[in-house]
């Protein structure tokens, strides 16, 4: 079994880089998702969370409001690295399930994405390569503006809280420019499944 990361800045497109991917049969796990299923009700670290954070985090359905857990935690970088403490080993055992299950099921190749993957230069030994999602900042602004509805105000302070997407290609097996339309996209990922084969070193 063959696993490799992609990753991009927020609004960078890397979601519909991993769709491009999936309509070639390639399974895609998205860390994002499972931090949120891992904090749900009966999820893995849900209950050191409200814990932690406190019951005022709850919505009246008994989930997190995660609203309010962002609020709380990523006002202060002390509360943002607690509950990173937290979570993180629950994602990873998720993630690590999850890849064994794919993998009983006769799955050879598998990419997981995280916007995390490659900071500070370093790739975990796990995966067989790292693809990179990049996009000018205009472009990914309006993304956030138009698809997610944010302000631009909020949009550049999410893009600034981020490392800099360039600061990866050192450590990028494949580099993704997402700066145009989705037939290029597709292109360039039908090019890079042709590269993920069994012979990849």
């Amino acid at each position: 079994m063959r696993i490799f990361g992609i990753t991009g800045g927020i609004g960078s497109g890397k979601s519909e880089a991993s769709r491009a991917f999936e309509r070639h049969g390639i399974p895609v796990i998205d860390a994002d998702r499972v931090g949120h299923a891992v904090i749900q009700p009966g999820g893995a670290a849900f209950e050191a969370v409200v814990q932690a954070f406190g019951g005022d985090i709850l919505a009246e359905d008994g989930r997190i409001d995660h609203a309010r857990l962002a609020a709380r935690a990523f006002s202060d970088p002390e509360a943002c690295r607690q509950l990173n403490a937290i979570t993180h080993p629950a994602i990873f055992a998720e993630i690590g399930r999850r890849c064994m299950e794919l993998g009983e099921k006769g799955v050879e190749t598998i990419l997981i994405e995280a916007a995390l993957i490659g900071e500070n230069g370093v790739v975990n030994p796990l995966f067989q390569g790292l693809v990179l999602v990049i996009c000018p900042v205009e472009g990914r602004m309006r993304r956030l503006v138009e698809q997610r509805g944010m302000d631009r105000a909020e949009a550049e302070r999410r893009i600034a809280a981020q490392s800099d997407p360039e600061s990866k290609r050192a450590v990028a097996r494949w580099v993704i420019d997402n700066g145009g339309d989705l037939e290029s996209l597709q292109r360039q990922v039908d090019a890079i499944v042709g590269e993920m084969g069994p012979s990849l070193p």
